[in-house]
């Protein structure tokens, strides 16, 4: 079953669950703000993109963080940081079973089909 995880408001997460649904591809929706996230799935996205792929320094979220935060960033700095606040996280992210896909682009989601 494909999993595609991220948060429903965001605007890239829609494009994603509107693209899935028009190409009658079945998914399940995991909203991060109310399914939660924990280490494990964390680490899971991690071992398969790396954490620099995963943390969106592009984020509102990463932009209102202390620079303190922000400096020195180490993998179990930005896992720990990830943790506390998911919508650190690039969205979505889609894990197919095979393979996690990071963020939106309807070239790569046609391999689904």
């Amino acid at each position: 079953m494909i999993t595609l995880y991220g948060i429903k408001n965001c605007d890239t997460v829609r494009k994603a669950r509107k693209w899935l649904d028009e190409n009658g591809i079945p998914y399940q929706f995991h909203d991060f703000r109310t399914d939660g996230l924990d280490l494990e799935l964390l680490q899971k996205f991690e071992a398969s993109v790396g954490w620099d792929k995963l943390l969106n320094k592009r984020s509102t979220s990463w932009k209102q963080l202390d620079d303190d935060k922000k400096a020195n960033l180490s993998a179990e700095k930005a896992m720990t940081l990830m943790l506390e606040t998911p919508t650190l996280i690039k969205r979505p992210v889609l894990d197919t079973g095979k393979q996690i896909l990071i963020g939106f682009k309807p070239e790569i989601y046609q391999d689904l089909k």
